[in-house]
């Protein structure tokens, strides 16, 4: 072989290696900071020919009717952004990612399924993915399961049909990136706020522990074949909230011991494979904090009641000492209301035609001892959720007008609840109010606008306990 020839089978070879290892993925090399021109012109001519909708638009394209599941295909140029909440890389998931809406404060998250393993290297967690809609399925990956999915095709068996992973075209063509990763802050809940509303966000939920009889065990149960649930715990006053954190047989650490401490949880809010419970997963174990002392659980035997209101033979709120005004002037108010033989107060500002209705609902004085230990509890039923709509105060200064009260923010995790439906009434935790003394008064606050801000409300079995 003369020297030209030799030269030229050098060049191809060093061409050829450095080829081979730009197209290598694996977590030896660093996430790109920057994007390939065909990724970007895709983006750019996107952007400009394309309109941009949220991912509760997406969602409501999918229906669900109880009788058959047929997966919306998406014809017209939309596209939705979000960012990557979920990561692959310690392998707890597998050919899937989330995308929640926000990288903090999320309102909700979609679930994309796709024919590519690592997909941390591509799609990192806190990187802002647009998706191209047009040509792609909306759906559930298995019939029922509640979970919204963004695919590439379908399946139809006797139960319905069902998306399938977008391929390597549709990958390349409808999953585009821009150059933006934002630091994903967990959104703070509790184990009993979680709700459907929640699955794929990223989450932390402090004052949790393992159960007490997993002491010794590993995050995955050797006997088992696919999936591990491992039960957690919260106190949360006289009981304790529980919820199951699920680790894959493929996970990378599967086989650390549970922490037995208690402290705080990083994860994505996620389903069982059949979609009939609600579970964490985590994306890393570093994501896991338990090294404080064990809670433990207040003895109800140690209070007394000092108010109480089950609203059953309920006089009115006017007769009952209560305060219920509209301070927006407007017709939506609280009232007594009641289902299988259970009253409540309820509100909403559904078909009210109220674009403000803004409608405190305050207690009769309730008069608090010093130097006692002083909680507060109260049981709350979400229905038909268009977010938030309703938070709790506290005053030692009202009068009767709530609009010249100084009323201070209690504690309470109201969570966002069902979209449709009802979510039953759920206790929401206990709420200290032990720094307080003498007459207090505890205020619900109803935001509501008729059509945008209609959430429904019930109240119910409202304590305050003292020892």
């Amino acid at each position: 072989m003369n020297r030209t020839n030799k030269f030229l089978t050098l060049i191809l070879a060093l061409v050829a290696s450095v080829a081979i290892t730009s197209c290598v993925q694996d977590d030896d090399y660093t996430v790109p900071t920057s994007l390939g021109n065909e990724e970007n012109e895709a983006l750019t001519k996107m952007l400009a020919n394309s309109t941009e909708v949220d991912l509760a638009y997406v969602k409501e394209l999918y229906v669900e009717d109880g009788s058959s599941t047929v997966p919306f295909y998406v014809e017209n140029d939309i596209y939705v952004k979000g960012y990557v909440s979920s990561s692959d890389k310690s392998g707890n998931f597998f050919k899937e990612f989330y995308l929640q809406d926000a990288p903090s404060d999320p309102t909700g998250a979609l679930k994309i399924i796709l024919e590519q393993v690592d997909t941390y290297n591509q799609y990192n967690q806190g990187r802002e993915v647009y998706i191209n809609l047009k040509g792609l399925y909306i759906g559930e990956e298995r019939v029922g399961n509640g979970i919204i999915t963004i695919g590439g095709g379908t399946e139809f068996d006797q139960y319905g049909g069902t998306v399938t992973r977008l391929n390597t075209n549709q990958i390349r063509t409808n999953l585009l990136r821009s150059d933006v990763t934002e630091a994903i802050t967990p959104l703070s809940v509790s184990f009993s706020s979680i709700t459907n509303e929640h699955v794929g966000v990223f989450v932390q939920v402090d004052g949790v522990e393992f159960a007490d009889n997993l002491a010794g065990e590993r995050y995955f149960d050797a006997v088992q074949v696919y999936d591990t649930q491992r039960a957690m715990q919260a106190c949360e006053g006289f009981d304790y909230t529980e919820m199951a954190l699920e680790t894959s047989s493929f996970a990378t650490f599967k086989e650390h011991l549970l922490p037995t401490g208690n402290g705080s949880i990083k994860a994505i809010v996620n389903k069982t494979f059949d979609g009939s419970t609600i579970i964490l997963a985590l994306n890393d174990v570093a994501d896991v904090d338990m090294n404080g002392t064990r809670c433990s659980l207040l003895d109800i035997n140690d209070f007394t009641v000092t108010f109480e209101e089950d609203f059953e033979n309920f006089n009115g709120f006017t007769a009952e000492g209560w305060t219920n005004v509209n301070i927006s002037g407007t017709s939506t108010d609280w009232f007594v209301s009641g289902f299988n033989n259970n009253d409540y107060a309820r509100i909403s500002a559904f078909n009210s035609n109220n674009s403000e209705a803004d409608v405190w609902l305050v207690t009769p004085a309730i008069n608090l001892s010093a130097n006692s230990s002083k909680i507060l509890t109260f049981d709350l039923e979400i229905a038909y959720s268009t977010g938030i709509h309703l938070s709790a105060y506290i005053s030692t200064d009202f009068t009767g007008d709530p609009t010249t009260a100084t009323w201070e923010p209690l504690n309470a995790p109201i969570p966002n609840g069902p979209s449709s439906g009802f979510g039953g009434l759920q206790p929401i935790g206990t709420i200290d109010v032990s720094s307080y003394s003498g007459d207090v008064f505890i205020g619900f606050f109803y935001e509501g606008s008729d059509p945008t801000q209609t959430t429904r409300y019930h109240i119910d079995n409202l304590k305050v306990l003292s020892n």
